[in-house]
């Protein structure tokens, strides 16, 4: 009796050991997933925030540009 349950238990022990592995895999493939995400969303972010930047100065350049059309046309 005591060596059947001695059995059962080693392979319960192993079941749990190969499961946790299996998590621990798992858990480390996720984790290198999320930080291929932030660098992907910070690159990005980066991108997008020289880009605006971009745009702002070429809007305040159409600003004036509109500004002084506006002018001009005012004074004639």
């Amino acid at each position: 009796m005591t060596m059947c349950i001695t059995s059962q238990r080693d392979s319960v022990q192993e079941l749990l050991k190969s499961q946790r592995k299996k998590l621990t895999e798992r858990n480390d493939a996720l984790e290198a997933i999320v930080r291929a995400l932030k660098e992907e969303t910070l690159t990005t972010t980066i991108a997008l925030s020289t880009r605006i930047e971009e745009l702002e100065k070429k809007l305040a350049l159409c600003r004036v540009a509109i500004g002084k059309g506006v002018s001009s046309a005012v004074a004639s």
